[in-house]
């Protein structure tokens, strides 16, 4: 989709991604991810515990409905991290967490892929993660449920390969919940209809390889099943 505004002089492109239900789409606006929101996934990766979770970003060519991904030429570690993807659907700023609810536009299952010596190198010389975890379809998401003025802060999250469980937990598990995390970017940046938020991913991520069969599953929420060439 494009706006067709004669003011300007192109017009810009829309990601849009596909609601249950629905023949109406929702366009991406910005995403945000949240590193470290799980205790079992920072200890894995060898990262200080008592060190709070942090944001970073993805681009919206980054979200996709696809169900079949390419794995990337320059990386030799891709690696899964299956997450609760949170939408917006209102402008929203500086809220606090007992607020959160009413600018949820809905809900769905995240893959954040992730080319893990790409990241290695970044965090060893202290720059950026964006070549490692901002690259075209690095945020496969299932279709999206609206749910709309509701936060989800229980249910089980789990990701199985090749038909064997690599992660498991439950949304309760994150350090920040969903309203503590909507809470926090609204007093940073004014969230808008359209921007979307990963929220973090459990312990067991895992190598994928061509071939591999992913089914990420989340309670209540969906189920997004991938193959990667």
């Amino acid at each position: 989709m494009s706006s067709n505004d004669k003011s300007v002089i192109f017009n810009l492109e829309s990601v849009l991604v596909e609601i249950e239900k629905e023949e109406k789409k929702f366009p991406i606006g910005n995403v945000y991810c949240v590193g470290r929101n799980y205790e079992k996934h920072a200890i894995e990766m060898g990262n200080d515990t008592k060190e709070e979770p942090f944001f970073f970003s993805k681009f919206p060519q980054s979200v996709t409905n696809k169900t079949e991904i390419f794995i990337p030429e320059d990386t030799n570690n891709f690696q899964h991290e299956v997450e609760l993807v949170v939408f917006i659907g209102r402008n929203c700023s500086n809220i606090e967490p007992n607020q959160a609810k009413e600018y949820i536009f809905g809900y769905s299952v995240g893959i954040d892929l992730t080319k893990r010596d790409l990241q290695k190198i970044a965090k060893d010389k202290s720059r950026p993660w964006t070549l490692s975890k901002g690259f075209e379809y690095s945020a496969p998401i299932s279709k999206i449920k609206r749910n709309e003025n509701f936060s989800i802060n229980n249910g089980e999250i789990s990701l199985i390969k090749n038909g064997v469980i690599s992660q498991k937990g439950n949304i309760c598990e994150m350090t920040w919940s969903v309203d503590e995390i909507i809470s926090k970017l609204s007093k940073n940046f004014k969230l808008f209809p359209g921007d979307l938020i990963f929220t973090g991913t459990p312990s067991g991520v895992g190598r994928i390889e061509q071939g591999d069969r992913i089914e990420a599953i989340i309670e209540n929420v969906g189920i997004l099943e991938l193959t990667f060439l």
